[in-house]
C-alpha cells in the first residue's frame, strides 16, 4: 500500500475527480465514525483545521464537551472502489488533536501510537495478522436487521450451500483493491457465519485495516441486500464470532520469539511475553470483549477460548502457539471478538507483553490437549478462567495499572464509566429468558 504525502493526496483527488472525502476516526468503543467534506475543503482538512465535538469520540453528550480537531493521515488516503469514478468518494483516517495542537487524550489511534513508540525505543516491533468472523443476516421489509441467516452452511462449505460466497468474494476483491493482503476466506461453523484472514502487517497498520475492514464488509453486505453483524454471539446455541490476532515480535528484521534449542522452539522472550499477557489477561478481556454479549461467547465449551492459559493445541486457551517455527513463530490471541476497538486491544496486549519482558514473568506450563475428569474444563474455568461477565472484567481493568496506562488515564476513565453504565442498564432489564424460566413457577 503506497503512503501518500499531503501534496500527493491533493493531486490524486484532482486526478480521480474526487468530490467527497470522508474523514474517518474511531471512538473509544471501536465504532468507526466519519465527517464528510467536499474536495474544496480538502486542503484545509489536511492542515488539521476541521473542528468537531469530543462527544462523538467519547460517547457522551453533555454540556461540557471539548472541541477537537481532525488531523488526517495522508498515508491512509483511499478512493472507495464501489463508488462511481465520476464524482468519486475517498477517505482519510484521522488522529485527533486539541485546539492547542496536542494529542487529544481520547484518541485511541494515538494511544496505540504512544505504546508503539515507547516499545520501539528498545528496538521491538510487533506485527499482527487478523482472522475476523462475522454473520450475514437478512433484513425485513422495513430494512431492519433480523437474525434470519442467509444460509445453513457449515465449516468451509461451498455454494450452492454457502449462499454468502458471492458477497464474501466481493468483500475480498474490494479489500484487495484498497491495498489489503487477504490470506483466505471461507464459511465458518455457524449458519450465515463467515471468516476473512488479513495477512500480517505492522501493529499500527493492522489496527487501521481492522477498523476499515468492518466498514467495508458492512458496505458490501448492504449492496447484496444483507446485514453484516460483528456482534460476538447473535445466535443462541451456535458458534460465536471471534477476532483472532496472530502476533509476532521482531528486532532488526529477526523474529525473536523463536529458539531452535528450546524443547518447544520458543525463546525466553516468547515465554516472558506470554507470561505478561496472561498476568494481565483479565484486564485485557475488558477491552478485547467489550459487550455484555461478549461473555456468552466465552462460556466453557469445546471451542471457547475461556481460559487465561496457553497451549499448542488446546483451543480453550486464550493463547495458542501454532507449530510453525523460525520466522513463522507466532502466538494467536484467540479471545478478542470483532466488536472491540483494535487500537486499544493491541495497545493493551503490547503493554502487557512488554511488562512480561521487563519483569521476566514466566508463564505457567502449557495446558494439555484434553482435560481429564467429568468436570475438567469447568473446574479450570473456576481457577484460571477469563472473566465470566462484563462487570467482572471491568473490575479487573480498574485494578490493572499496566493496561490502564496503555489506554491512558482519560480513555480508561471514560471507558470504565460508559461500560459500567451499560452493565447497569443490562441488569435493570427483565429478559425473556427470566419470564420463561420463572414467571409461571414463582
Amino acid at each position: 500500500m503506497k503512503a501518500f504525502t499531503k501534496e500527493e493526496v491533493l493531486e490524486k483527488a484532482k486526478e480521480y475527480n474526487v468530490k467527497f472525502i470522508r474523514l474517518q476516526f474511531t471512538d473509544i468503543f471501536g465504532s468507526f465514525k466519519n465527517i464528510a467534506i467536499t474536495v474544496e475543503e480538502l486542503e484545509r482538512a489536511l492542515e488539521g483545521q476541521v473542528m468537531f465535538d469530543s462527544a462523538v469520540v467519547e460517547g457522551f453528550i453533555r454540556n461540557k464537551e471539548n472541541e477537537i480537531y481532525l488531523y488526517p493521515d495522508p498515508a491512509t488516503f483511499e478512493i472507495f472502489p464501489w463508488r462511481p469514478r465520476d464524482g468519486a468518494v475517498a477517505r482519510l483516517i484521522c488522529d485527533i488533536y486539541s485546539p492547542e495542537g496536542e494529542t487529544f487524550p481520547g484518541c485511541s489511534r494515538s494511544a496505540l501510537k504512544r505504546v508503539l513508540e515507547k516499545t520501539s525505543e528498545s528496538g521491538l516491533q510487533l506485527r499482527a495478522g487478523a482472522e475476523i468472523e462475522f454473520f450475514l443476516f437478512h433484513t425485513n421489509e422495513q430494512g431492519k436487521t433480523t437474525t434470519i441467516t442467509h444460509d445453513h452452511a457449515g465449516y468451509c462449505d461451498l455454494s450452492p450451500v454457502d449462499l454468502g460466497e458471492n458477497a464474501r468474494r466481493d468483500m475480498v476483491l474490494t479489500l484487495e483493491e484498497m491495498g489489503f493482503e487477504i490470506s483466505s476466506s471461507h464459511h465458518e461453523i455457524a449458519p450465515g457465519q463467515h471468516g476473512i484472514f488479513i495477512k500480517e502487517d505492522s501493529a499500527f497498520a493492522i489496527a487501521d485495516k481492522i477498523a476499515t475492514f468492518k466498514f467495508v464488509v458492512r458496505t458490501i453486505a448492504q449492496r447484496h441486500g444483507l446485514h453484516a453483524s460483528f456482534m460476538p454471539k447473535p445466535l443462541a446455541g451456535e458458534n460465536g464470532s471471534g477476532m483472532r490476532l496472530h502476533l509476532s515480535l521482531w528486532r532488526e528484521g529477526k523474529n525473536i520469539l523463536a529458539d531452535l534449542n528450546d524443547s518447544l522452539g520458543l525463546s525466553e522472550t516468547a515465554y516472558h511475553y506470554i507470561g505478561g499477557v496472561l498476568q494481565h489477561a483479565r484486564a485485557i478481556t475488558a477491552v478485547a470483549n467489550p459487550l455484555v454479549n461478549s461473555y456468552k461467547r466465552l462460556l466453557p465449551d469445546e471451542l471457547s477460548p475461556c481460559l487465561a492459559a496457553w497451549s499448542e493445541k488446546n483451543r480453550n486457551t486464550m493463547i495458542r502457539v501454532p507449530a510453525a517455527r523460525g520466522d513463522s513463530t507466532r502466538f494467536i490471541l484467540r479471545s478478542p471478538d470483532p466488536a472491540c476497538n483494535p487500537y486499544l486491544v493491541l495497545a493493551s496486549v503490547l503493554a502487557a507483553g512488554v511488562h512480561g519482558l521487563a519483569a521476566e514473568i514466566k508463564p505457567p506450563q502449557p495446558s494439555p490437549e484434553n482435560y481429564p475428569g467429568p468436570g475438567g474444563l469447568r473446574e479450570l474455568v473456576g481457577s484460571s478462567g477469563l472473566p465470566r461477565s462484563l462487570n467482572e472484567a471491568l473490575q479487573a481493568l480498574t485494578e490493572d495499572e499496566t493496561v490502564c496506562a496503555a489506554l491512558g488515564e482519560h480513555i480508561a476513565r471514560r471507558y470504565l464509566e460508559a461500560k459500567g453504565e451499560e452493565w447497569e442498564r443490562f441488569m435493570a432489564e427483565v429478559h425473556q429468558w427470566e419470564l420463561d424460566e420463572y414467571l409461571a413457577n414463582y
